[in-house]
Parts: structure tokens; C-alpha cells; sequence
């Protein structure tokens, strides 16, 4: 029987040919170690990589379907597999019930991450963003066990970006992940020379904005200008000074202000909402290699416009902001938006927000004045501007490659070529500092922030370089070494009132925000028992909302607090919940005490006149000048049938030239029988008069009867408006 016997063998010994890995395999496989590139502790040993490894496909070879592997026989020829019948889920585990799968089907569990994993700490996976360049902060293991430096390695979706390297700190580290519109796959390693590579893995959507008005960035040369800026003679020589390499500074650092801000929002609850920039096709800067390699990219726009004014005219000293002795310091800002009309040409109810790089600020060095600049932001019902000098621009990064190193440059300034600002900028990463973030400053106000008693919109952007780095370097501007380990808490920030502005700023919109009526108007009046009501309206509805009765009530946002004598505000209160999302439905109506709000002053503050300003989620503000004053009896008005009427702390606020205080009551108000058909307007380039017609051809006149003759008549309709409207 020796056929049977060796027949038997081989059939013992035989392998099934198409056989798939378990999902222990399959699992160990997907996780396992990647090639990496040689570590490094430190930003600069970048620059000398000329190549970096490619991270793994995330497509393994053996979750492939195996109907499509091709098996090879004896001979060397390939055989197509057997066509196999779909198999309903389930149906494998009723022929075998006593198979363990039966009882534990679906994937294998997900393994635990590498011990050295990155681990991403200020965003979740999937989360949505709407900014390109996305800052984030993570650790390494436990801090507290062990705490290791070395290099953190972003690797970007589909290598559609360079790779990038930041520094770890103590297990701490800080960086800008660049995004592509839609899904973005991240993949982050751990290099340290005492523990081989280790890597985890991020999902982060970017959903470009595209409903919220762009801020325009701008910069400003004089007519004759040769479109340089001041830097020191190696600067010039390593990377210029001339146009090109100001563009990509000053993209770079409003990246770094998006970046800020954006992160601001998250920590403060109002999601990841942004200011935007308005973005052109165009040779990439944000990194280094897209100059080298000619790659185009989706990146912000930056307008060059000339000015109306010569080089020598912007430095005049009686310009310059910082001179004391100068006569014409908003000069600057006015020549500056006068350029921006010109420019952009904006048109009545189209508001524009830009923000402006004066190019030829320059550093004299008889003088030692910084002329051509001026730190200043605000702006028209047309612009909204913000404008800063270029100084400091030498410092600036001009890619993701060079933030850190900038931030780091503990080079003095050398004040043969270029300015100490404010005595605050000893140093490169000093002058970066005061440079990128004194702009921001101004943006803050372009964006209708005042002065605060902490952070960005005081001068807490001396330590903006926190932000993005988890070490600080020797300090000229305090004399000592800097803060060792910088964490998010050490950080600067925007003060919570200015996040609660940009809440609902028309520039913060997100696609999935609901559209905010125009009606921006605030209303204020006391009632009985010392009480005074704010209310905030809803805008106008159209018919059809009318009909469906779908009104969304704007509502109050907050009330800042001011004791007289304050010039920034040290209380509020708050209306709109942390929820960013639809559910955010702020009052329309709140009840305002004055032992309320003084509840909320501090001790030494208490005995002084209160004044309040009462900001709405339409971007209307009221300011009470005297709360005391408004409940007070002489907002009283005794009525002609004995009942009492409060004035609005709006009624007088006119104080025009030639005014005169007039008050009518009207009739319609005291007897429901009296009923008002019409209302006549005098007017002609101002109102001088309206007059209120009653059914039994009575009227009452409140003003005069001038300008056009006859004035324009308003016959009033019977629509049925619901009781939860309120109009303006």
C-alpha cells in the first residue's frame, strides 16, 4: 500500500494556497514600526535632511480582497481563482456553531497604542476645523513619569504637504499641521536617539469657509517706494529684503494669528470658528520646498498698493505715531484708508475688513523714531482697517519650517539698521514678537475690540512666542532667562470678552451657522420697582416667515460692567451659553438690578455710578451712561390718564445742533377706540417732522412740517404679525 501511505502525507503536509492571515496578523501588521529617518533633537538638523522617509501606505497588502490575488501552480503559470457566491453576514457562523468566531464576530480589537505615541491633547480625532493651518499641542507618555526631549515628525495627508519637524520638550510639544479641504489623514512619530520611533495617527476634516466676509491683506508703498524694508546687512544678504520675501513674512504671520485665534475659540467654547483670508491660486510659500520646487497652492491673497503719497512724505516725523512732538499722528491711518477705498472701492452696505503692512516704515537713526509707522485699527461703516509698520518684519517667519527657529533667535538687534521697538525687542524672537503680535493687536480692534485689562488687546503678545513653542530663550525685555516649559496655561490669549465679540462676528461665521437679521438695534427702558429691560429684536420677516412663523430671535449676547472712571471692563455678564451650535439661543429679553450688577464689582467699586454697555448677537451695542439715572424718577412720565410711562434710555441721545427737546404721547396708546391709519414724514436731507393721522381725521405733529412739501405718507396694514415678534 505505499501509494496510499504517501498519497495520505501529502495531503497532511499541504497548505491551502489562498489562505487569508488571521485578524491578529492583519492587526500587528496595520501597527507595526515604519521606516523613519535618523532622530533629531533639534528644529535646525531639518534643514540638512534632503530626504525624508515616506510614512507607510495606510492600504495594507493583506486587507486586500483575496478574489483578486492570482495563484501560481506548479508549472509557473498563474490560475485565476474560483469565482465565489456572496455570503449573507451570519450565514458562515450557522454552519459552524461551535466555531469561537460565532460567538465573538465583528473586527478584533483595536490594539493599544505605542507606549511613545504621540498623543494629541487640544483636538479630538475627526473633529472639523476651518482653518488651513491648524495648531496643536501633545505629550509624550507621562510627563510626570519621564519627561524626554526629541522631535516630532507630522507627516501630511496623501504627502500633499512636506513633511515637518517640531521640538519636543520634556514630553511636551506645539505645532502647525497644514490641511487640504476635506478628510486629512495625519500621521505623527516620536524621534528620540534612546527609544526607537513611535507614531500615531489623526482624522481632521477642514471645511474651507466661504460664507463670512475675508479679511484682505494689504501692504502699503509710497508712489516712488523701491518696495524694501530694514533688516540687517547678514539678513540681506541670506534672504533679501525686497518684495517677495515681505510677502511671504507677512502671509506667514497672518497664518500665525488665524492659527491663535482659532485655537482661542476652541478654549473658550465657541468651537473652532476663525477669521478667514481671502485666498488666490498661487506659488506656495508656507514651506520652504514649494519655493524650490515651483508647487502652486491655494494661499492668501496679499494686495501691494501704491499710495498717492511719496516715501519721503509717509516718513515725515510729524507722521510718526511714536514722536511726541508730532502734529499729524493719525495722518498714517487716514492716508492708509484712503488707499483701501481707492483700492477696493467699496460700495454702500458692502463692509470691508483689511488689514495693512506699512512697508516703508523706516528706522532713523538720528532721530531714533520709527517713521512710516503707526500702530492703529478701527474704521468706517464702508472699511474696517487695521495698519502696523514693518520694522520688526526682518524677524518674521516666512514658512512653517522657520517658526520655531524664529521664535527662538536670541540674535540682539542691532540698532545701526534696525528698530528696538518700545526698548521690547533686544532680541530677534523679542522683535517677532512685538512685530506679528502688536498686529494682531490692531486686528483686534479692526474686529471691534477696545483695550482689556489682560491679553492680546493689552500687551500680553510680548509672550506670543508661548503659542508656539514649549521653550522660551533668554529674555533682553526682563533681563532673565525665559520661562523653561511654556504650557497652554503660561500662554497669552485673547481676553474672553473678545471671544464673546467674535461669537458672532460677521468675519467668525461658519457654514453651519444660521443667518443673523441686519437689525443691530438695542432697546432699554425701566419699569416698576427699580427694574430696567433690555431687549434685543428679531430683524424684519418676510411674508413667507410671517406665514410659517419661523423667526429667529437674535437676542442679548453679554453686558459689560464699567464703575465710573474705568477704562476697561473688570465684570459682565453673559448670555449665550458655551454651546457652539444651533441650541445657542441667547434671550431677547433680560431684567437688569441695580443690586445685581453691583453684586459683581469689586469692593472699591461698588460706591461709584455704574455705566453699562449692552452688546446684542445682531453686533448692536447700547452704552448706559448712569444706571442709577435711567430707573431714577426722572425717567418717569406721568400720563394723561393717570397711568405712568418710563422713557427709553435711547429717548434725547440726539443732542444735535439746534434741537430741542419735544415729547408727544400719542393717543392710539391711551384709548383702544383711537385708531392710527397713517403716518406722514416731513423730511428733506434730514427729518424735521412726523405727524400720526386717526380714523376720526384727528392727527398729532411730533417735530415740524418742513422740507419736501407734503412730506411722504405711510398708510399702516392689517397683517397679522405673531406675538413673538418684535420689530425695530
Amino acid at each position: 500500500m505505499p501509494f496510499f501511505k504517501e498519497l495520505r502525507r501529502r495531503k497532511t503536509n499541504s497548505k491551502p494556497e489562498n489562505t487569508l492571515p488571521t485578524a491578529s496578523a492583519a492587526s500587528n501588521e496595520s501597527n507595526g514600526t515604519v521606516p523613519t529617518t535618523k532622530s533629531s533633537s533639534t528644529l535646525s538638523s531639518f534643514y540638512g535632511s534632503n530626504s525624508v522617509s515616506t510614512p507607510a501606505s495606510s492600504i495594507q497588502p493583506n486587507q486586500s480582497n483575496p478574489s483578486l490575488t492570482l495563484t501560481i501552480n506548479k508549472s509557473g503559470s498563474t490560475v485565476n481563482p474560483t469565482p465565489q457566491r456572496p455570503v449573507a453576514l451570519g450565514a458562515s457562523m450557522a454552519g459552524n456553531r461551535n466555531s469561537v468566531a460565532s460567538f465573538n464576530s465583528g473586527p478584533a480589537p483595536k490594539p493599544p497604542a505605542p507606549p511613545f505615541a504621540p498623543r494629541i491633547l487640544s483636538i479630538t480625532d475627526n473633529s472639523w476645523v476651518n482653518q488651513k493651518v491648524l495648531l496643536i499641542y501633545g505629550q509624550i507618555a507621562d510627563p510626570s513619569q519621564k519627561a524626554l526631549d526629541g522631535t516630532l515628525t507630522v507627516y501630511h495627508h496623501q504627502d500633499n504637504f512636506p513633511v515637518t519637524m517640531w521640538p519636543v520638550s520634556d514630553s511636551h510639544f506645539k505645532a502647525l499641521v497644514h490641511l487640504t479641504s476635506g478628510p486629512n489623514r495625519l500621521r505623527f512619530d516620536f524621534h528620540n536617539s534612546s527609544i526607537p520611533a513611535q507614531s500615531s495617527w489623526m482624522n481632521i476634516n477642514f471645511l474651507p469657509t466661504t460664507t463670512s466676509p475675508p479679511i484682505h491683506l494689504v501692504i502699503l508703498l509710497g508712489k516712488d517706494s523701491p518696495a524694501t524694508f530694514d533688516a540687517v546687512p547678514e539678513r540681506v544678504q541670506r534672504e533679501g529684503n525686497d518684495l517677495d520675501i515681505a510677502l511671504r513674512k507677512f502671509r506667514m504671520a497672518a497664518y500665525l494669528w488665524q492659527a491663535f485665534t482659532g485655537e482661542q475659540m476652541y478654549r473658550n467654547g465657541f468651537g473652532r470658528r476663525c477669521f478667514r483670508f481671502e485666498e488666490e491660486w498661487q506659488s506656495g510659500t508656507l514651506t520652504f520646498r514649494d519655493r524650490e520646487s515651483g508647487q502652486m497652492r491655494s494661499e492668501a491673497k496679499i494686495h501691494v498698493v501704491r499710495s498717492e503719497k511719496t516715501v519721503r512724505e509717509l516718513r515725515d516725523l510729524n507722521l510718526a505715531q511714536q514722536y511726541e512732538k508730532a502734529t499729524r499722528k493719525g495722518d498714517l491711518f487716514s492716508i492708509a484708508m484712503e488707499a483701501m477705498k481707492g483700492h477696493f472701492k467699496p460700495t454702500q452696505g458692502q463692509k470691508q475688513y483689511v488689514s495693512v503692512l506699512l512697508l516703508d516704515a523706516h528706522w532713523d537713526t538720528q532721530s531714533k523714531i520709527v517713521t512710516g509707522h503707526a500702530a492703529l485699527g478701527g474704521g468706517s461703516n464702508e472699511i474696517q482697517l487695521a495698519i502696523f509698520g514693518s520694522q520688526a518684519l526682518q524677524s518674521y517667519p516666512s514658512c512653517l519650517e522657520e517658526v520655531v527657529p524664529a521664535f527662538t533667535d536670541c540674535t540682539r538687534t542691532d540698532t545701526n539698521y534696525v528698530a528696538n521697538d518700545c526698548n521690547e525687542s533686544g532680541s530677534n524672537w523679542e522683535a517677532a514678537n512685538i512685530g506679528i503680535g502688536a498686529h494682531l493687536h490692531e486686528v483686534g480692534h479692526l474686529l471691534g475690540c477696545p483695550h482689556q485689562e489682560s491679553g492680546i488687546m493689552l500687551r500680553d503678545y510680548l509672550t506670543f512666542n508661548r503659542t508656539f513653542t514649549c521653550r522660551e530663550p533668554y529674555s533682553t525685555r526682563t533681563k532673565s532667562p525665559g520661562m523653561g516649559l511654556t504650557l497652554p496655561k503660561d500662554e497669552c490669549g485673547w481676553h474672553r470678552l473678545d471671544t464673546l465679540r467674535f461669537r458672532f462676528h460677521p468675519c467668525f461665521r461658519t457654514p453651519a451657522d444660521i443667518a443673523i437679521s441686519g437689525d443691530e438695534s438695542v432697546r432699554v427702558w425701566p419699569v416698576e420697582n427699580g427694574k430696567v429691560i433690555v431687549t434685543a429684536p428679531t430683524g424684519k420677516p418676510t411674508r413667507y416667515e410671517i406665514d410659517m412663523i419661523l423667526i429667529c430671535c437674535l437676542g442679548i449676547h453679554f453686558v459689560e460692567i464699567f464703575a465710573s472712571g474705568d477704562d476697561t471692563c473688570h465684570s459682565w455678564i453673559e448670555y449665550s451659553s458655551n454651546v457652539d451650535g444651533p441650541s445657542n439661543n441667547p434671550p431677547r429679553q433680560v431684567v437688569l438690578t441695580e443690586d445685581d450688577l453691583l453684586s459683581r464689582l469689586a469692593q472699591d467699586r461698588k460706591q461709584k455710578r455704574l455705566r453699562l454697555s449692552i452688546h446684542s448677537v445682531g453686533q448692536g451695542n447700547h452704552t448706559v451712561e448712569d444706571f442709577s439715572q435711567l430707573k431714577s424718577k426722572s425717567s418717569v412720565v406721568k400720563m394723561p390718564n393717570g397711568q405712568t410711562g418710563f422713557k427709553s434710555s435711547q429717548l434725547g441721545t440726539s443732542q444735535q445742533t439746534g434741537s430741542r427737546p419735544e415729547q408727544v404721547i400719542l393717543e392710539s396708546a391711551m384709548k383702544q377706540t383711537k385708531l392710527l391709519t397713517s403716518i406722514r414724514v416731513y423730511h428733506g436731507f434730514a427729518l424735521d417732522g412726523i405727524e400720526f393721522f386717526y380714523e376720526d381725521s384727528t392727527s398729532q405733529l411730533f417735530g415740524k412740517r418742513g422740507g419736501q412739501a407734503g412730506g411722504s405718507d405711510f398708510l399702516l396694514g392689517t397683517a397679522f404679525i405673531p406675538d413673538s415678534c418684535c420689530f425695530g
